[in-house]
């Protein structure tokens, strides 16, 4: 997924648990308030809020290992990238 794509919250979401992230520590990698985090989450479609802060989660969630997949006609996903 290039990083002009949108995801979408329930992306974040779905990403954030399979990573086994708890919702105040991916605040804090992202920089961002807990509410903040949550919003996101809770959008429905693309997810809300600035920008740079969702931007922020990716990169932080990214780093964690979740890789996000572009939507296909069966629509958008995450998974983990396997350790090397």
């Amino acid at each position: 997924m290039s990083d002009n794509d949108q995801i979408s919250g329930r992306q974040i979401a779905a990403a954030r648990a399979l990573a086994g992230i708890a919702q105040t520590d991916l605040a804090t990698s992202a920089s961002i308030s807990v509410p903040t985090l949550r919003r996101m989450e809770a959008s429905e479609g693309p997810a809300s809020g600035l920008p740079n802060n969702v931007a922020a989660v990716r990169r932080a969630l990214e780093a964690a290992g979740v890789v996000f997949v572009d939507e296909n006609g069966e629509g958008p996903g995450v998974r983990l990238r396997k350790a090397r």
